[in-house]
């Protein structure tokens, strides 16, 4: 899961350490799960039992929670949540997409591919506004005041061609935005 192989925490450490609190915040911030706070109840449980060291065994523990007509999805929302905390991908997405504003002169363009939907919402949101936090502001007479002009209104996703040619683009969404000059 670690993009980085001399990074110390691997998915292990962090199923082993963290608290029930940040378990249940990764799985349902980052997994998107309803059962977050269950399954993080459960982990804590079990590995006061015994150390959880290998996949089958956090599957074990986790499988009482998943639905079992949406297994594959909800399993791969936990993985997803686990590989996020692991790598750091929102807060390095979020620092790559602040030192890209100050970064492009004006008429620059902001082209980001995602492939979940957290990725996504995080920058379609900054494109819109400028912000992580997504907070349009707004003028005096209402206009949003984005230092981004959105040059794809609705993300550019891949053709069935191309997902039957490369399955795992299935999920790809690229957005595009132009850096505006600076109101004087």
């Amino acid at each position: 899961m670690r993009m980085n192989r001399n990074a110390t925490r691997t998915a292990a450490w962090y199923v082993a350490n963290y608290t029930e609190q940040e378990l249940a915040d990764a799985f349902y911030l980052y997994g998107e799960l309803k059962t977050a706070r269950r399954i993080a109840a459960a982990i804590v449980k079990a590995r006061q039992e015994s150390p959880i060291t290998n996949v089958e065994q956090l599957l074990a523990v986790v499988k009482p929670f998943i639905n079992p007509r949406k297994e594959k999805k909800e399993l791969a929302q936990v993985f997803q949540a686990l590989r996020i905390v692991v790598n750091g991908e929102i807060e390095a997405l979020s620092d790559f997409l602040q030192q890209a504003l100050t970064m492009l002169k004006p008429g620059g363009r902001l082209v980001v591919i995602t492939y979940h939907s957290l990725e996504d919402r995080l920058v379609k949101n900054f494109m819109r506004t400028g912000n992580l936090n997504g907070e349009s502001a707004q003028d005096f007479f209402g206009r949003n005041l984005s230092p981004f002009k959105l040059l794809t209104s609705k993300p550019i996703v891949p053709s069935e061609a191309e997902v039957e040619r490369n399955p795992r683009a299935r999920s790809a969404k690229l957005r595009v935005a132009e850096k505006l000059p600076a109101d004087d």
